[in-house]
């Protein structure tokens, strides 16, 4: 989609720190973090939201988790802890209309978490 961000990043027509493309999926550093390791892992394909996933992307959805789990193994928090968070839709706060899972970690998580 034209209009979306991250199919740009994706396409590389905008800016990203990229830390892993295998070509169906993407991850990038958060431009606004939240936590010392803030890391966004979405596919390439453009999906809406983890509500729009279909039986049919269960290996592009596991293939992301896999992808968030290796960078945590990377970034050295998979040891310590860290969070997968998946926004879906405004009232879960979703702000970007393309999936993504959000890989936060590097400090203590607290719950609840807003």
């Amino acid at each position: 989609m034209s209009d979306c961000i991250f199919c740009g990043v994706a396409a590389r027509d905008l800016p990203a720190t990229i830390l892993r493309d295998d070509g169906e999926v993407l991850a990038i550093r958060d431009i606004n973090p939240q936590a010392p390791t803030h890391v966004l892992v979405m596919p390439h394909e453009h999906i809406v939201s983890v509500a729009e996933l279909t039986p049919a992307q269960d290996g592009l959805w596991g293939r992301m988790l896999h992808v968030a789990q290796s960078i945590a193994e990377d970034e050295g928090i998979d040891e310590t802890g860290f969070r997968l968070v998946v926004n879906t839709g405004h009232n879960g706060g979703q702000t970007v209309d393309h999936l993504h899972v959000h890989l936060l970690g590097g400090r203590r998580m607290t719950w609840p978490p807003g």
